[in-house]
């Protein structure tokens, strides 16, 4: 029997429209543009009002686009990442056979569907994405009136389906594609700047007991994935430790990435850890990965753990218990394969007992603690340190340092170090500048005092408020700095503001002190 001139029509306008679709398809990149051509293509023959295209993700289905051809308050499913047994793709993953809706209002099956009613979806039809016989996903028609949709409708939609599961497929492989490309660049980035920082530290400098201690622990803590708290004030080398642990753990081959939480707004320090979508906030023009993501297979060391806002250290602990994260402005988890180095200057268990910061957080950083000994508790290192330093900078500056003048390194060596090895090397390096003979020494006030300065005994007692007043109305409020109250303290700046705000001193009425 010949076919009827309505059946030729159908078929050649059939056609036409897989045409149609495969030239959207080859024409278009993003998937969104995409599903906007194939609307179109499908109007002649079956209309539909919106198009959504989900992937599977495991037991899940995660949106992936929609595109919606008319007025609506209704952009996108309010649910990104769902349970598939709450929507048709949960029967469509066992039978592999399109699901049909001709009236939502008396065929609600699935949870999903009265989200659907809410906002406007009356009928729609749910087709598998094949890909090399996998299920990858679906794509959802949905119309805003009940429709009888007819075979020829669901065998139409099924041969244009074999065509957008190609561009789907693409599409996801384009993501990961960029997605690792965006990880390599960040991670060499990341490296090149390992290089840049680390300064001349190569390897830790010193045989006192107290540095033998620390080296042990290293050795012991570096093959385990534990997490590792390290305390020190400003300057001990907490940085040098987190770098000796990487190195020697079996992250090594991977990133250490570098986080100084003090360092980063509050109202950005989420973005950077974790990253972001495109559009999660005014200037997100673009997806970033955040420094976890990162450090994936690596370590991240996050020093001045103790500066964390409320907010970032219930993030933190979710990290460090589950594993897990998501983007600024995403829904869709990202396992967190990263090993946790974190690092302070202040008291912690103080910071807990003050309800600075959480008790369950602290023990779950504090597994296995380190404590960095200041400069001042191995005075044998300093020789030692110096020799290090001065050989380090002359050789790097092209001089010739032959011997270390007696007088400098007595001066040297009774000097309390209140910026610790970080200071010494500063004040190393700048001998060395002004060095004009091979006898290395020191300009006269290169040095805040020649004799040692004892760190007070801050407690809570009213010497220690008299003696902390005294010396902010010396320094008329100024804290930190050559010549701010903590280096006449002889102690760390963070450990002056930590009992300022213990005793209830009020700084600020010593800067107007004459």
């Amino acid at each position: 029997m010949n076919a009827t001139g309505s059946d030729r029509r159908t078929e050649d306008t059939g056609a036409q429209i897989l045409l149609g679709v495969a030239k959207a398809i080859s024409a278009h990149l993003e998937l969104s543009e995409v599903l906007r051509a194939l609307i179109a293509q499908l109007r002649p023959m079956v209309h539909f009002d919106a198009i959504a295209v989900v992937v599977m993700d495991g037991d899940y289905a995660r949106l992936h686009t929609v595109h919606v051809d008319v007025p609506t308050p209704w952009t996108k499913p309010p649910d990104t990442r769902i349970d598939v047994s709450k929507t048709p793709i949960g029967l469509i993953r066992e039978t592999l056979q399109p699901y049909i809706c001709r009236n939502l209002e008396v065929e609600r099956r699935f949870p999903k569907d009265e989200d659907y009613l809410k906002f406007g979806v009356r009928s729609y039809i749910v087709l598998p994405l094949m890909r090399h016989g996998t299920l990858i996903g679906a794509v959802n028609y949905l119309a805003m009136q009940k429709r009888n949709y007819t075979e020829d409708d669901v065998q139409l939609l099924q041969d244009v389906s074999e065509m957008v599961s190609i561009a789907v497929s693409n599409a996801l492989a384009f993501e990961e594609i960029n997605s690792l490309k965006e990880k390599l660049q960040v991670e060499n980035r990341l490296l090149q700047d390992e290089i840049v920082q680390r300064s001349i530290f190569e390897e830790i400098v010193g045989s006192s007991v107290s540095l033998q201690r620390v080296l042990s622990a290293i050795d012991r803590v570096a093959p385990i994935d534990t997490t590792v708290l390290i305390t020190g004030e400003t300057g001990t080398g907490k940085e040098l430790v987190a770098h000796a642990i990487h190195k020697r753990s079996p992250r090594s081959s991977r990133a250490l990435v570098k986080v100084n939480c003090a360092a980063l707004p509050s109202e950005l320090i989420a973005s950077e850890l974790f990253g972001h979508e495109k559009g999660a906030f005014t200037g997100a023009l673009q997806q970033r990965i955040g420094r976890f993501e990162a450090a994936t297979g690596g370590t991240i060391f996050l020093d001045e753990i103790g500066e964390l806002n409320p907010d970032m250290q219930i993030a933190l602990l979710r990290v460090l218990q589950e594993k897990e994260f998501e983007r600024v402005g995403g829904n869709r988890t990202i396992q967190a394969d990263v090993r946790v180095i974190a690092a302070t200057n202040r008291d912690l268990n103080r910071e807990v007992t003050d309800g600075r910061f959480r008790m369950d957080l602290y023990y779950r950083l504090n597994v296995f603690p380190v404590h960095v000994p200041s400069l001042r508790e191995r005075p044998d290192d300093i020789p030692i340190l110096v020799d290090y330093f001065v050989s380090r900078f002359a050789s790097r500056m092209g001089k010739r340092m032959r011997q270390i003048e007696k007088s400098t390194l007595d001066a040297m060596l009774r000097y309390s170090w209140p910026g610790n090895i970080r200071e010494l090397q500063n004040v190393i390096e700048r001998g060395v500048i002004l060095a004009d003979s091979d006898v290395f020494r020191l300009e006269k006030g290169a040095l805040r005092s020649s004799a040692r300065v004892e760190p007070v005994a801050i407690d809570s007692g009213s010497d220690a408020r008299a003696e902390i007043e005294s010396v902010l109305r010396q320094t008329r409020g100024r804290i930190s700095g050559p010549e701010g109250a903590a280096a006449k303290l002889g102690v760390p700046a963070s450990t002056l503001e930590s009992r300022i705000r213990a005793l209830k001193i009020n700084k600020h009425q010593f800067r107007s002190v004459v």
